[in-house]
């Protein structure tokens, strides 16, 4: 196992352990939104100060994420304040993660055609990758909780997957305008902490949406 390996598996043990103490203390919730939103904002703020060197572009780009950001704490901790909620919340949060996952191994191991310019190290295959692991995870943890299984579950795992990717391709396009490989170095073999978050901002945000969209 190389070493960018061991330090990614390390860090995705760690972040997965988070995710559970997150789930059994609301404590634990607060203090980690709070903590992620302001190295979060942090890391965009040095990014968009590299990209953005007119000031009004500068301000309303950093004032927009931390609208977005903002949105997002509060939300979390409200859909986390119910049962039935929290437990959607949990299976996109691990959609998502298992999306990163499955891009990384399947990408890996079978290579192949680059996705895109925007990130170099990113190949259809990955791609591929992504919405399978992410579309199995979402499936048999809803499956597992409520026996139900139908197209639109489905659904719910492939556009989780697909704004995982994109928001992930958004701060890749971002880093290369800045000419930096992360927004920082605070999670080991991932970068900061928006290079580990960007795709479950999205990913989360319109995994609900679908979810709104399908069963209201």
């Amino acid at each position: 196992m190389n070493s960018i390996l061991k330090k990614r598996t390390i860090t995705s043990a760690f972040l997965l352990l988070l995710v559970f103490l997150i789930y059994n203390s609301i404590y634990i919730t607060v203090l980690s939104l709070l903590i992620l939103g302001v190295l979060s904002t942090l890391e965009f703020l040095n990014l968009s100060k590299i990209i953005f060197k007119n000031k009004i572009f500068f301000m309303i780009s950093n004032l927009i994420f931390i609208i977005f950001i903002s949105i997002f704490t509060v939300s979390f901790f409200i859909l986390f304040n119910f049962q039935q909620s929290k437990f959607l919340t949990l299976v996109l949060l691990l959609g998502c993660v298992a999306s990163d996952l499955g891009g990384y191994i399947i990408g890996k191991s079978l290579k192949g055609p680059k996705l895109t310019k925007i990130s170099p190290n990113k190949t259809v295959s990955g791609a591929f990758g992504s919405f399978i692991f992410s579309c199995a995870a979402i499936i048999s943890l809803i499956y597992y909780k409520t026996g139900v299984f139908n197209f639109s579950i489905f659904l719910i795992g492939f556009f989780t997957s697909l704004f995982c990717q994109l928001g992930d391709l958004f701060f890749s396009f971002l880093k290369r305008k800045a000419k930096l490989k992360d927004t920082g170095n605070f999670l080991p073999g991932h970068g900061g902490v928006l290079d580990r978050l960007d795709g479950i901002f999205f990913g989360l945000t319109f995994g609900f949406i679908t979810i709104i969209t399908l069963f209201e």
